[in-house]
């Protein structure tokens, strides 16, 4: 697993209101490479601006090499696409075979990830897909998410990332490789003078995958390596929170302990098989875990802070879809001013947009909702026994 690296300076974006313009005009300084990864491109008012800034980069002599999941991106134009490789910039899609009746590992491992670097000085790290945040339904306020715009010593790592998995993806897709190109790295390896009061500079932090060869447990341990330290607080903001047996049992010990565990989940229910988010809750609650619902719009986010000193910001949901198969990016933060100020984000989201889940309430009433949650529960046990993976959740 990495180790935290010193030398870092992280600014944390909240929302595509925050994270698109600084993406935007860091493509649009771009000298030589862009490397963009990402689950959803919508084309949408978001995705115009995105592409729109891929495609001038291109055409100025830029390297541009974006790489989209084929489920995640399945509805995506034809006309888009070639529009954009009309441009010069390269496009490729992370396993377009899709079905939806098939529970095959292969068909449901997904590239989940949402990074994206330039000229291998400035990346980026999060949750927020290419997506305008009102392209929600039911015309509800703009959906929650983070994202962290990275300079600094995490930079190589990051780059040797996104650099290996497009040419394993270009490898699979059977086109030529080109390793003078695919690798190139014409920069100096100094980082630019931050200027921006919100970046926090000196950070350690790090820069952690998961996938299903080298790293396909390093999210997951990162987590509960703190959450087993933890001394006196756990926060924890996540979209799809259906974890495993040992993070189960790793919060419920922590709370048992007297930390003070806080869960700020989906409240809105996106996906049939959401509500197995609630099998879990009578045994939480009754651990004396706090559980609030985000019900004011989508909430997207992964985030974590532990402590006042560690934070994570990332793709990662704690559900064994994200687990178990998809890849993810996270980054793993070592600062108390970072996780000052995400604790800061979380808990207004708590205080101000989110229900209480009442121990009380929850356990003597509920009985339809809590019988819907194991029968969502028991599918998901179904799927992951027919791929293989019964035994790890």
């Amino acid at each position: 697993m990495n180790a935290f690296i010193a030398g870092n300076q992280i600014e944390l974006l909240r929302n595509g209101r925050a994270y698109f313009p600084a993406l935007a005009a860091a493509i649009e300084q771009a000298k030589q490479t862009i490397y963009l990864q990402t689950y959803i491109f919508e084309v949408d008012a978001a995705g115009k601006q995105i592409a729109d800034a891929l495609k001038a980069a291109a055409q100025r002599g830029v390297t541009v090499r974006v790489l989209l999941d084929g489920f995640g991106c399945k509805d995506m134009p034809d006309s888009f696409v070639k529009a954009f490789k009309k441009s010069g910039a390269q496009l490729m899609f992370y396993r377009p075979k899709i079905s939806p009746w098939s529970f095959k590992k292969n068909r449901l491992r997904r590239m989940h990830r949402k990074v994206a670097v330039i000229d291998e000085t400035i990346g980026f790290v999060g949750g927020i897909n290419i997506i305008d945040d009102s392209n929600v339904p039911e015309q509800l306020p703009p959906r929650v998410d983070y994202a962290v715009r990275v300079e600094g010593a995490l930079l190589p790592s990051m780059t040797a990332s996104v650099q290996k998995l497009w040419r394993r993806i270009k490898l699979t897709h059977l086109e030529p490789q080109n390793l003078a190109t695919d690798n190139a790295t014409h920069l100096p390896k100094t980082v630019k003078k931050v200027t921006n009061k919100n970046v926090i500079k000196s950070v350690s932090a790090a820069f952690l995958l998961r996938d299903n060869f080298l790293h396909r447990r390093d999210i997951e341990t990162a987590y509960l390596k703190a959450i087993n330290a933890a001394k006196t607080e756990i926060i924890i903001a996540n979209a799809y929170f259906l974890p495993g047996r040992r993070f189960r049992q790793a919060l419920i010990k922590a709370a048992n302990r007297g930390v003070a565990v806080q869960l700020l989940l989906q409240g809105r229910m996106e996906y049939f098989l959401m509500p197995a988010t609630h099998a879990f809750y009578s045994m939480f609650l009754k651990s004396g875990i706090a559980i609030f619902e985000y019900r004011k719009s989508y909430m997207h986010c992964k985030v974590a802070v532990i402590d006042g000193t560690w934070a994570t910001v990332g793709s990662s949901n704690i559900d064994p879809f994200s687990m178990l198969l998809a890849r993810e990016a996270n980054i793993m933060v070592q600062d108390s001013a970072f996780a000052s100020e995400l604790r800061a984000e979380i808990l207004q989201s708590i205080h101000q947009q989110s229900v209480p889940v009442s121990a009380q309430e929850w356990l003597k009433r509920n009985k339809l909702k809590r019988a819907m949650s194991w029968l969502t529960y028991g599918m998901v046990k179904a799927i992951l026994g027919m791929i293989g993976y019964s035994n790890e959740r």
